[in-house]
């Protein structure tokens, strides 16, 4: 949605002409039900999460209504007298805030599944791949998963590729992945949306053509679509309606010239893609090209979605991960590229041939891997800062467990970094909850509001002041139900 439309709603609503999720104040008033409620959070400040992270109508000494894992009514205790009967958790001095959503994430084991819900993240929009492997559909407990899949190329990790109807045509050949024919395309989006998938993944090889078409037919159906592009020109995805550009590491190709974006559509992959990627990456910030591509991202649907967290350990001031109380629940076989469990940094494994080597020479090999990707994370950052001045719309995303990330530490990374680029910590936690409602029309979740679903963190500080403070989890709900965080570290 628009800021201008977003606006226009807003001034209706105060006018009470319409109605809906992005009125926050509307929602305040008590829901009209026959059943009372079964469970009652009383006493604790909401944290208004809408408008993009914008407003800001906390509702101190607030009182929720729970019923079946759904939000019945909000209010304050003046204008929601507690019924007779109720369980009533007293949340008097602590914060609520809607359970936190990982927009790009992989989840393959129990452990990552706990590991997400200790860290408060409710909902993981799950994708399969070669770095975060295949979904762990039956942990329990375990997040709510939103199903993400590949659209119109070969993909051996596709949630199809096991069908037999799909099997041969899906198959990846050697070395790269080919386009599917539009016909092959069209019945790929009809039998994916019916396993339930609520993301599409646009790939590097999908020319401008297809990516036009597959993200109205998508549109259409229902189902949001994400753009990692190569041979697509971005300003192209941007200009159809792509709901996400992901991965700060893919998305500042928008700013290469035609004569680099031509060789793309025949090597998406290779030389030419190195090329490109080497040309976005010297840019100096003072370019006009850069800021020009900023003004685009930010006057478009589209959202962002850097995933900063998989360069977190490239970038200055990170910590070790391992001494997270969550990081005990992960098998470091389960991520991909691990860091160091003692030192917290990344690892750069040397080719086998170099064992022969000289221990000085192997030392001078790693640290210079090392060095060259702080440069290039460090290229990326000043990008993104560009970028950023232009404020166009983030949703988080961790990228976990690809790239030394975790499952639900690395989203609370994600939420630091975003900070860090200039978000304040009301907008941060915005993209890791209600934006989602906004940019997806996912209404079921992102606040805490009649009718949402009641996946609700009480934290101990106030996340505003602080997004340190949205890691400190008083106490967990999901779907109104209240997990022993203590006990998902036992298991």
């Amino acid at each position: 949605m628009s800021r201008l439309r977003s606006s226009a709603l807003r001034c209706l609503a105060a006018l009470g002409l319409v109605s809906g999720s992005f009125a926050f104040a509307s929602q305040n008033q008590p829901a009209k039900s026959a059943l009372p409620p079964s469970l009652v959070l009383a006493g604790g400040t909401l944290i208004d999460v809408t408008d993009w992270g914008r407003s800001a109508n906390d509702i101190p000494d607030s009182v929720v209504f729970i019923r079946d894992g759904r939000v019945l009514s909000v209010g304050t205790r003046a204008t929601l007298p507690i019924p007779k009967g109720a369980r009533v958790v007293d949340c008097t001095g602590k914060y609520l805030v809607p359970g936190l959503i990982d927009g790009f994430a992989g989840m393959n084991s129990q452990g990552q599944a706990s590991a997400n819900l200790y860290m408060g993240v409710t909902t993981v929009v799950a994708s399969s791949d070669d770095r975060r492997g295949h979904i762990d559909m039956h942990a329990n407990p375990g997040p709510h998963l939103y199903l993400v899949d590949s659209i119109g190329s070969t993909d051996d990790w596709s949630l199809l590729i096991n069908r037999p109807e799909w099997s041969k045509k899906l198959k990846d050949p050697p070395n790269r992945s080919i386009e599917l024919s539009p016909e092959d395309t069209a019945r790929q989006l009809t039998d994916t949306a019916k396993l339930g998938t609520r993301v599409l993944w646009l790939g590097h090889n999908i020319t401008a053509a297809n990516t036009q078409w597959i993200i109205e037919r998508a549109h259409q159906l229902g189902l949001v679509t994400y753009g990692e592009f190569v041979s697509t020109p971005y300003r192209v995805g941007v200009q159809a309606g792509v709901d996400v550009l992901l991965h700060m590491s893919r998305y500042e190709l928008g700013v290469i010239p035609d004569e680099l974006q031509q060789p793309l559509m025949e090597d998406p992959e290779g030389s030419a893609a190195r090329t490109a990627y080497g040309y976005s990456e010297r840019l100096p910030p003072t370019d006009w090209h850069l800021r020009d591509y900023a003004h685009l991202l930010a006057t478009h649907h589209t959202a962002l979605m850097p995933t900063f967290s998989t360069f977190y350990l490239r970038l200055p001031n990170h910590r070790n991960l391992w001494n997270e109380p969550a990081a005990r629940l992960l098998d470091p076989k389960g991520l991909n590229s691990p860091s160091d469990p003692q030192t917290g940094e990344a690892v750069y494994p040397l080719a086998p041939w170099t064992r022969h080597l000289p221990n000085y020479s192997a030392r001078w090999m790693e640290e210079n891997a090392r060095h060259k990707a702080d440069q290039e994370a460090a290229k990326l950052w000043a990008i993104n800062q560009v970028i950023f001045q232009a404020y166009p719309h983030y949703l988080a995303g961790s990228g976990a467990p690809a790239l030394g990330t975790m499952p639900g530490i690395s989203l609370h990374t994600e939420l630091e970094l975003l900070v860090r680029l200039g978000l304040s910590p009301r907008e941060a936690l915005a993209a890791a909850t209600n934006n989602y409602a906004e940019q997806f029309h996912w209404n079921e979740l992102g606040q805490i509001a009649p009718g949402r679903r009641a996946d609700i963190l009480v934290l101990d500080g106030d996340p505003t002041i602080n997004i340190w403070n949205a890691r400190r989890i008083n106490t967990l709900f999901l779907e109104g139900n209240q997990i022993d965080r203590e006990s998902l570290l036992k298991k």
